[in-house]
């Protein structure tokens, strides 16, 4: 157990310090974690989340497809009509993000609206890194606002047996929702601030650009209802998103094929698939299984829990501030998958609810991933659709964003979690 979480320590330290390199040093160590038996070949293939993989490549083909229509650049036109100057720019896109995320998964959500804010910021003449990564922490924000909005939150739903609504209103009080906008709405102001120097002018008046083909902005938005309606189904099998993702993508390529009568037609959107997120998600994934598989995040879960000594108060301020951390640099996923039952045990050794260090676990593992930029799917994601228009993003240009915005989140979720739970 120590030596993978040596090599797990190590591997997320090269990654921050050659960010060019991220996908080879994930894929080196997870292939160390292979061949070395401490992520056995039986638990290779349940390690990766195939949905989230699937779901990546269908979105971003379906958003080639998209951009390649031209309407990211009428929805550019058509915001830059609605607001000031690039401040609001930014900050309106961000909250658009949010909103989009609390139905729909964050990656998907940072796949759809990125070629929004790279337009604008094409138009604009501006940077686009603070923009994307703005989008990205807002994606992670909101997606513990609904039951459908993140697997965590479905996760949690499941356990607690809630419902849609349950999330607005649970026990007689208000539910997670209200906590969720209440960090967002601070975090807005946040954006506010650091995009304060972001003071140009927009120009209004000018013609807006003619899209070629509503076909894929069909199939984009057909993709968000029916990732929607999925959520829904009890019991479905675990690729649904994915699968929704794929064959959306699959008419796309049929449909442009034979309105274009090319080969160039499939090959081209094929492109926009960015292979080297999707291999250091890869990577991430077989490197999480491995110190699973070693027990680490058990060991991490056990002490966590055990840190409260007893006292609930402490307890549960143990469960958030260590989710934050600890989603910095894992996926929330298996985390909150050995938590719950963790936190089911604890809350009946002392014979309290459960509810304040469950939504204490959902909200801390949750914005956890905003603190770095390998914490979480949509932030790797954000980066590699920059990293593809020719922009290297920095640790620094994360950090400046991703750390007060997540402080300005959790905090006061934190305090709204006491105020109505303990």
């Amino acid at each position: 157990m120590v030596f993978a979480l040596i090599l797990f320590v190590a591997t997320y330290v090269l990654m921050l310090t050659f960010s060019k390199y991220r996908p080879y040093i994930a894929l080196g160590s997870a292939l160390i974690f292979i061949l070395t038996g401490m992520l056995p070949l039986n638990e290779i293939w349940p390690a990766i989340d195939l949905n989230v993989i699937l779901m990546i490549a269908g979105t971003m083909g379906l958003v080639a497809l998209f951009i390649e229509s031209r309407m990211p650049e009428l929805l550019a036109d058509l915001v830059m009509e609605k607001v000031p100057n690039v401040q609001w720019a930014a900050v309106a896109l961000s909250l658009f993000a949010g909103v989009i995320s609390a139905f729909v998964d964050n990656v998907a959500t940072v796949l759809m609206v990125a070629p929004v804010a790279l337009e604008i910021c094409k138009k604009l003449k501006t940077n686009p890194v603070p923009f994307i990564i703005g989008v990205a922490v807002s994606s992670n924000l909101q997606g513990a606002a609904t039951l459908v909005g993140d697997t965590t939150a479905i996760m949690l739903g499941s356990a607690l047996d809630m419902s849609f609504m349950d999330f607005f209103w649970y026990q007689g009080k208000p539910g997670i929702f209200f906590a969720v906008e209440l960090g967002a709405l601070l975090a807005a102001v946040i954006l506010f601030f650091i995009f304060r120097k972001e003071k140009g002018r927009i120009e209004k008046g000018a013609a807006r650009t003619p899209v070629t083909d509503y076909v894929p902005t069909i199939l984009l938005g057909g993709a968000i209802v029916l990732l929607i309606l999925a959520s829904f189904i009890p019991n479905k099998p675990a690729t649904t998103n994915g699968g929704i993702c794929c064959i959306l993508f699959v008419v796309g390529l049929v449909y442009n094929y034979i309105r274009k009568k090319s080969f160039a037609a499939i090959t081209e959107p094929l492109k926009g698939i960015d292979f080297e997120t999707i291999g250091l998600l890869l990577g991430l994934f077989l490197m999480i299984g491995g110190i699973s598989a070693q027990g680490v995040i058990d060991a991490v879960a056990g002490l966590l829990s055990k840190a409260g000594g007893g006292n609930v108060l402490v307890l549960y301020t143990v469960i958030v501030w260590g989710s934050v951390l600890i989603s910095a640099f894992i996926d929330n996923i298996p985390y909150v998958a050995t938590m719950i039952p963790v936190i089911a045990s604890l809350a009946s050794g002392l014979g309290v609810d459960p509810t304040l260090f469950y939504f204490g676990l959902l909200s801390g593992a949750t914005l956890g991933g905003n603190l770095t930029p390998i914490g979480a799917s949509a932030n790797i994601t954000g980066i590699g659709i920059l990293r593809k228009e020719g922009y290297e993003v920095k640790n620094s240009d994360f950090f400046k964003i991703g750390i007060p915005f997540t402080l300005a989140a959790i905090i006061p979720a934190y305090i709204y979690f006491l105020i109505f739970y303990y």
